[in-house]
């Protein structure tokens, strides 16, 4: 599960990272009004959506001289102009696709004049089974860009879970960094005070965007040469979202696509591609595999579903109507592997759906395993136009074939 930058910051906050005063804004009064509760002289107006690249992001109903989703503002005039041209508005970042995120919220966040910035951000490193940080000099900028081009420059620290974050560790994170004086001293007590939130809280992943020191100005005395978090990005096991009800109350369905939203409904692991195949597979590695092939002869699949080993009629039912409801879906391939899911449950699960919503696009059924034989007689004797496919990669090519024809 994804939050917006306020709520990773209003979170950061309760374990003492250093965060510039802010205030969430749904419309151009708020953003008003949550301007004139900053100090000034320098405003940050930011478009809330979940996304990255939304500094250099742009607007489609606004001409290209009022691009950007993060802006500065010097006058609380000039904080209300950019929201009047932000909310409502649809933002197209590198991140969201050519069909973009409406701005349904801003944050308004006090300025910062920056000496430096830094990339500092905490995940599984999955070959040590430990969090690691992940630090670099070169902030900013797209990791993915620094690693391509300055991989020298990326720093990573796997963290022992029996001692957390130790001296060592902290000091090893600030020499990568370039780090002296007060900035060291403040890294010392973020890094301690991260880890903590991201093992408190179930992170996935938190990303921090720029990492600034901020500049000596004369307006700022008591921040020269310390640091600010002044991005910030967080994902959560979903998981271990049972854990954590005040997390689960950050949740923005407006922001996530309405067929996951059903999905999550009846415990579906679905994610929406940019295909025209649809898959319905029990088993995350088969769903890799399957969606692997289906590219391989050609296709490309619409999603990602996993119905899960113990799935009932109901749920495979319901992971059906979620395909069939994708208007780009022009094929459905159905690979199903019973171990401890049964192929004549899945059958009538599939029976099921097709007789309640249609079926108007070609279907392709794979199945072994696990009462298979009850399976396939159940398909054959449904009357429907199902297509039958003894191996996963004769499915994938009859469904890749049927759609191209199609």
């Amino acid at each position: 599960m994804n939050i917006h930058e306020y709520q990773a910051k209003q979170l950061l906050v309760r374990f003492g990272a250093p965060v510039a005063q802010g205030h969430p804004a749904t419309s151009v009064e708020e953003a008003r009004k949550a301007a004139e509760a900053l100090p000034g002289p320098l405003w940050v107006v930011k478009s809330q959506i979940h996304a990255g690249g939304r500094g250099k992001g742009r607007f489609k109903e606004l001409p290209e001289t009022a691009k950007g989703g993060v802006r500065l503002a010097r006058s609380v005039d000039e904080v209300v102009r950019h929201a009047q041209e932000m909310l409502g508005n649809t933002l197209v970042t590198a991140q969201t696709g050519p069909e973009g995120k409406q701005v349904n919220r801003l944050y308004i966040e006090d300025g910062a004049d920056i000496a430096r910035e830094l990339y500092l951000s905490l995940l599984v490193n999955r070959e040590t089974g430990r969090v690691a940080f992940v630090v670099s000099t070169e902030g900013g900028m797209d990791i993915e860009q620094v690693a391509e081009e300055t991989p020298e420059a990326i720093h990573q620290f796997d963290i022992d879970p029996l001692t957390g974050v130790t001296d060592e560790d902290a000091n090893a994170i600030a020499d990568a960094l370039q780090l002296n004086e007060q900035a060291r001293v403040d890294m010392i007590q973020l890094a301690r005070s991260l880890y903590e939130a991201f093992t408190a809280k179930d992170m996935s992943m938190l990303e921090i965007n720029p990492l600034i020191v901020m500049d000596d100005d004369s307006t700022q005395v008591m921040n020269r040469g310390r640091l600010r978090v002044l991005d910030a990005k967080v994902s959560f096991d979903g998981n271990a979202l049972f854990r954590h009800p005040d997390i689960r109350e950050m949740r923005d369905l407006t922001e996530e696509d309405e067929k996951e939203i059903e999905a999550s409904k009846h415990d579906l692991a679905y994610i929406a591609l940019d295909g025209n195949i649809g898959c319905m597979v029990n088993g995350a590695g088969l769903a890799m595999a399957t969606m692997d092939i289906i590219k391989l002869y050609g296709g490309e699949p619409a999603n990602f579903l996993d119905v899960g080993g113990g799935a009932s009629r109901e749920k495979v039912t319901a992971a059906f109507k979620i395909i069939t409801a994708d208007p780009n879906v022009k094929g459905i391939l159905v690979n199903i592997f019973g171990g401890i899911m049964r192929c004549d449950v899945i059958a009538e699960g599939v029976v099921a759906a097709v007789r309640d919503v249609g079926l108007k696009v070609p279907l392709v059924v794979r199945l072994e395993g696990t009462n298979v034989e009850k399976g396939k007689k159940i398909l054959d004797e449904s009357g429907l136009d199902i297509t039958s496919a003894d191996d996963l990669d004769d499915a994938a090519k009859k469904i890749t074939d049927a759609v191209k024809k199609g």
